[in-house]
């Protein structure tokens, strides 16, 4: 039997729905930290189902580094709703630091760069993450990065 409380917690851990929490908690067996992975397997998934999505809104970035560097960055998600989201707006922040600090040639680069705040992940699978947390698609379309 499965406790509401550690449904609670998962889904406060993971940002996934009351139904997800309560099916990955059953499959692991109780195990929370089983139960994260579950999550974080299925959201991957799920990410890569919704990759062929339209992204018709958007959000720009900009940050300056020391005033010597600066990055313009643009990503599109599917709806306004969620370009005005919190996860949106701390991943592309984020994103845009990250390209600051770790100049990648390209967007295919960035996608495949180990991330600047977790080298266990990839900036591709950071993105996968937020677009299971949202439930739209979410892509970097181009950036720009200036130093002096």
């Amino acid at each position: 039997m499965v406790k509401p409380e550690d449904v609670q917690k998962l889904r406060e851990m993971t940002g996934a729905g009351i139904m997800e929490c309560k099916r990955a908690l059953v499959d692991a067996g109780g195990d929370l930290d089983k139960a994260v992975v579950i999550i974080g397997e299925r959201g991957l998934i799920k990410a890569d189902k919704k990759a062929a999505r339209e992204t018709g809104a958007g959000l720009l970035e900009s940050y300056v580094h020391n005033g010597r560097v600066g990055v313009l960055l643009e990503l599109r998600v599917e709806t306004d709703f969620v370009a005005k989201s919190d996860p949106a707006k701390e991943l592309v922040r984020n994103l845009a630091m990250h390209i600051a600090a770790m100049d990648p040639e390209s967007v295919d680069a960035l996608l495949a760069q180990p991330y600047v705040k977790d080298p266990n992940q990839t900036v591709e699978s950071v993105i996968k993450q937020v677009i299971a947390k949202t439930g739209e698609n979410i892509r970097v379309a181009r950036f720009m990065r200036y130093q002096v």
